[in-house]
């Protein structure tokens, strides 16, 4: 399958060099230009799977670049490769990533063969397209908070379980719920396309009781066949400014047969109490009832280094931002090892989110962090599916128990 690759580069000897370090390898097919607004023209016009960008350029310079192709309605993957600093490329790769890019890597020049090899690898492995996606968001019309509820109700809103496998063991462990809609029309959609509506009409309570009674259910049937699959389930912070919050959730998975030591509450960080005393009140009361707590997506927008020594968590969920492209940059990795030292040290289940290449994998498992999640490993699957993935482990889990015992 041949990719196509467009180089945007000011310096023609730079321009023609990276061209020639791509377009030496099988299988792919370079463009390159010298200035953002042809860059922008040819995006429009053809369907590139990667585009390698600059940051330093006269006029318009990479920065503006990325804003624009990130404003595109189906934008391709992007690296970077510049002689600004690391922090300055980091910066511009969290500035990407927070416009809904995809950035497979950041590049110091000058570029070396190896470092083109890294790039094309992680595009061969970068997770399937989802063209299907942004094509459903846009003739999604808005629900409303009657369709949405009705969606509960009937079980058309659903959870899915995306696995997390065990760095030591190499099994999964764990699971976290993620909601999806099997929509009469468009088909399952994924959260984006719906959870905004969700949040606009002040649904979040509701799905975070709809998901806890699925999580329970599901936990149910594969202890019927003979698996505990600890669940983790996201819960908004600022639900938590209800002070019976934690007593409501308690009730109702004792009602359901479920037990709090199985259930994980991951601390979203996109929204947060008014008042942090409701904060650190929900989250003592959740630990005191049984529950397991995690920072969600540390890291990354309003978790701290603060709020994980000073809250009860259980567990420190590590942002994608800080996982991706872990093994060729020093950055993240130094990041990486400081944070994954820091919990082992508060004695927390470390997982790591959205791994998608097996040097990523190679440097979370150097580097002591517990477990890992993201499609390397699996996406979500519905319940069915999970149940399927856990009896393929089984017979494996059998034999290196019965090895154990020769």
């Amino acid at each position: 399958m041949t990719q196509r690759v467009l180089i945007l580069e000011d310096q023609p000897f730079q321009r023609g060099y990276l061209a020639n370090l791509f377009g030496s390898r099988g299988g792919v097919q370079v463009d390159a230009c010298e200035d953002v607004e042809a860059a922008i023209a040819l995006c429009a016009c053809h369907s590139y799977d990667l585009v390698v960008s600059d940051l330093l350029m006269p006029g318009q310079d990479g920065i503006q670049f990325i804003q624009a192709l990130a404003a595109q309605p189906r934008p391709p993957r992007l690296a970077v490769a510049s002689t600004a600093s690391r922090r300055m490329m980091a910066s511009a790769r969290l500035m990407a990533e927070s416009l809904g890019l995809e950035v497979l890597g950041v590049v110091s020049k000058p570029v070396a063969a190896a470092d083109v090899e890294v790039l094309l690898e992680a595009l061969a492995q970068a997770r399937p397209s989802t063209d299907a996606e942004p094509a459903q968001a846009a003739v999604l019309p808005e629900p409303d908070a009657r369709q949405l509820r009705q969606a509960m109700v009937d079980g058309s809103l659903t959870a899915w379980f995306q696995p997390k496998k065990s760095l030591q063991s190499g099994r999964v462990v764990a699971a976290e719920a993620l909601v999806r809609w099997r929509h009469p029309q468009l088909g399952t959609l994924t959260a984006g396309s719906f959870l905004p509506a969700i949040c606009r009409h002040g649904l979040e309570g509701e799905l975070l009781r709809m998901m806890l009674e699925a999580s329970i259910k599901a936990q149910a049937r594969w202890r019927r066949q003979g698996f505990r699959v600890p669940v983790s389930i996201n819960l908004p912070p600022h639900l938590l400014e209800q002070s019976d919050l934690p007593d409501e959730l308690l009730a109702m998975t004792l009602a359901l047969g479920g037990t709090p030591g199985e259930l994980c509450f991951e601390l979203m960080e996109n929204s947060t109490t008014r008042h942090v005393s409701d904060f650190y009140a929900g989250a003592c009361r959740l630990r005191m009832k049984g529950f397991g707590l995690a920072q969600d997506d540390f890291g990354q927008g309003l978790s701290s280094v603060h709020n994980l020594v000073n809250t009860p968590f259980t567990e420190v969920k590590i942002d994608r931002a800080l996982v991706s492209g872990c093994a060729r940059d020093p950055a993240l990795h130094l990041t990486l090892a400081t944070i994954i030292a820091l919990a082992n040290q508060l004695g927390l289940v470390i997982v790591a989110e959205g791994v998608e290449s097996d040097a990523d994998l190679a440097v979370l498992r150097q580097l002591g962090c517990s477990q890992v999640q993201g499609f390397l490993i699996s996406q979500a699957l519905p319940p069915e599916e999970f149940t399927r993935l856990l009896d393929d482990e089984a017979p494996r889990a059998d034999e290196a128990a019965q090895a154990a015992l020769r």
